[in-house]
């Protein structure tokens, strides 16, 4: 004997057929999609508006920076790097992490004029010292010769290591250096180019040491 079936019944989710939900479900995700990124951009501008206000760490440090000329005073968690003081703390973003492990060169500044990974010292350990990042070398209407140099010489591709590199080529011109090309690649062998231009960068700075050294600039040169 057949049995009888009745006719199949559609699932549904209270009063909603299964394709009602889904199309509902299906706009609530692209609502949602829209409207992630615009509360992340609302939430941004509070921020990028205290970005000049004093910033208090639970647990931190006093500390007086005089960076690019201007001192500072904040406080900072006493594990601060130097980098992430300069990028988090003062914005000045033009120092980059790269490796975070002193390997690559992407965030090297100076102190007192010499050359420094920044990610490998603390930021408390440089009070009452002259610390000078990219944003304190030149700026796009006065450019130092080793940026103009760079620009001309196309010594950038990416651009995310170039940073580091000129702050070590402005720091070469004034260190103990041979007169070959050479002398220079071992000089800057701790500032690594992942795009591979090294052959440009080497021009650039040849050219700055060779204007230098006609000007009588550097005895080093």
């Amino acid at each position: 004997m057949q049995s009888e079936t009745g006719p199949q019944e559609t699932p549904s989710f209270g009063h909603l057929s299964r394709r009602t939900f889904l199309s509902r479900l299906g706009a609530s995700s692209a609502a949602a999609a829209i409207a992630n990124p615009l509360l992340g951009l609302a939430q941004t501008q509070p921020k990028q508006q205290e970005a000049n206000s004093p910033v208090t760490v639970a647990g931190g440090v006093p500390v007086t920076l005089r960076v690019n000329g201007q001192q500072h005073q904040m406080q900072i968690d006493p594990r601060s790097t130097l980098l992430d003081c300069l990028r988090e703390n003062l914005h000045l973003t033009g120092t980059k992490k790269g490796c975070d492990h002193g390997q690559c060169g992407a965030c090297t500044v100076h102190i007192n004029g010499r050359r420094i990974n920044s990610c490998l010292t603390f930021a408390a350990m440089h009070q009452g010292e002259e610390i000078t990042t990219i944003e304190g070398i030149g700026q796009p209407d006065n450019l130092h010769p080793v940026q103009a140099a760079f620009v001309k010489h196309d010594g950038y591709q990416c651009g995310y290591c170039t940073s580091g590199q000129i702050m070590s080529a402005v720091a070469l011109l004034v260190e103990p250096c041979g007169p070959t090309d050479a002398d220079v690649q071992e000089l800057m062998s701790g500032n690594i180019c992942r795009c591979g231009a090294y052959r440009n960068i080497i021009a650039a700075i040849r050219e700055v040491r060779q204007a230098a050294k006609l000007g009588g600039t550097n005895a080093s040169l």
